[in-house]
C-alpha cells in the first residue's frame, strides 16, 4: 500500500501550467492547473535535468502522482511565477512515510 502524504498538510494552492514545448512565436503550455501542495521557500542547490547546478529559490511538495515537466510555469500563493527547474520523487514504499514528488522551482 502507497501511503501519500496527508492531505492536511498540503495548505497551500499554486497554479501550473505544463511546459509543451516552443514554437515560432514563443513557448507552449498547457491549461492551468491548480495543485494542493506545501511550498518551502528555502534556496538550495539542485542539478538540472541538463546536469547544471543552479540554485532553486523555492520548492513545493505534493501527491507522487503530480509531475511536471521541466520549464513548467508555476504561480505561488503569493502571485510570483517562476518556472520548474526539476522534480524529485520520494517513494516510501512498504515503509511508514508518505510518497510525494518535490517540485524544485527557480
Amino acid at each position: 500500500m502507497v501511503r501519500q502524504i496527508p492531505a492536511f498538510l498540503l495548505i497551500h494552492m499554486v497554479t501550473v501550467e505544463a511546459y509543451l514545448g516552443s514554437s515560432s512565436k514563443g513557448d507552449l503550455y498547457g491549461p492551468p492547473e491548480l495543485v494542493r501542495c506545501l511550498v518551502d521557500e528555502k534556496t538550495q542547490q539542485v542539478t538540472s535535468p541538463g546536469g547544471q547546478e543552479v540554485a532553486s529559490g523555492s520548492s513545493y511538495i505534493t501527491v507522487p502522482s503530480h509531475r511536471p515537466p521541466p520549464n513548467s510555469r508555476v504561480t505561488l500563493p503569493d502571485g510570483r511565477a517562476t518556472t520548474v527547474i526539476t522534480i524529485a520523487r520520494a517513494d516510501g514504499g512498504s515503509l511508514p512515510v508518505p510518497s510525494n514528488t518535490q517540485v524544485f522551482l527557480q
